[in-house]
């Protein structure tokens, strides 16, 4: 029933995953090698009823789902409606539904399509915001400028989903980690985000970052300048009540707490870390 390789946020452990889409619509982003062997589609409504019965059939009580790929949004409206009917109608326990979604997804959207989708019962979405400088993000080729990603994300809150987005550590290279730890500050402020993720670089194969570190054209940080450049993002936040991870299995280092209360304690780790590298997960757990 699954075009592999699949992807879901680490907290959709627990979650039924229905594949909805397959790829990517921008498939772009010059980091991300997560769709590169698929060709974008949106599955047709009889292939999804298929797959949800298969789904339903594997876990009936299922409480979460989870809908792949990349960006679910890219559905036409109505499609997207009848299929959170459907799964609601299906699954008696159902809760919650989420997905990934794109900034130019939301943008092509209207508030008003947005506001059906989020009433037929898509709640939570998770969002690359990746980097708020706009020299990084045309480098990495995201697609959208800063401005339009703040206006993406607060469309989607105006419309009352619930947003999770995520920054990447190191995206910006030694050259820009200034520049990307501050705009990415800024531009986090502006969105406002109830969850707030921060993942640490990391190069995949077949990827363009990698040919561009290859020719020197890309350098990365080391353990220690990952951690300098979260302390600048952090130092500067003014978030009400965003609860902010860095578990995932990137980080060098693991941070939780609810953003503004527990900054202070959380730069007291990192700066605590910059004097002791035991306190750094090794290389080769990034990978595990």
């Amino acid at each position: 029933m699954y075009v592999a390789p699949l992807y879901r946020p680490p907290s959709e452990a627990n979650s039924l995953i229905l594949q909805i889409t397959i790829g990517c619509s921008h498939n772009q982003c010059t980091f991300c090698s997560m769709y590169k062997t698929k060709k974008y589609r949106v599955k047709s409504l009889e292939e999804i009823k298929q797959h949800i019965q298969w789904g339903k059939s594997l876990y009936p009580h299922a409480r979460r789902i989870f809908l792949a790929d990349g960006n679910v949004l890219s559905m036409p409206t109505q499609d997207l409606i009848q299929v959170l009917q459907i799964l609601f109608e299906e699954f008696p326990y159902l809760e919650r539904v989420t997905a990934y979604a794109g900034p130019k997804d939301l943008l092509e959207k209207s508030s008003e399509e947005l506001a059906l989708i989020r009433r037929a019962g898509l709640s939570m979405l998770y969002l690359g915001i990746e980097s708020g400088s706009a020299q990084v993000l045309a480098n990495i080729k995201k697609g959208v400028s800063p401005e339009e990603m703040v206006q993406a994300c607060r469309k989607a809150q105006e419309a009352g989903f619930i947003l999770s987005c995520t920054i990447i550590l190191g995206i910006g290279g030694k050259e820009l980690t200034r520049e990307h730890a501050t705009e990415t500050a800024k531009i986090v402020n502006a969105i406002q985000p109830h969850y707030l993720g921060a993942l640490t670089l990391m190069v995949e194969d077949n990827t363009v970052l990698k040919s561009q570190i290859e020719r020197g054209q890309f350098q990365l940080l080391n353990p220690m300048e990952v951690v300098d450049e979260l302390i600048m993002m952090i130092e500067p936040m003014e978030l009400t009540n965003c609860v902010f991870r860095s578990n995932h299995a990137s980080n060098y280092l693991y941070l939780k707490g609810t953003l503004n209360k527990d900054k202070e304690n959380m730069l007291r780790v990192l700066r605590e870390a910059k004097n002791n590298s035991a306190m750094l997960a090794p290389e080769e757990y990034r990978f595990l």
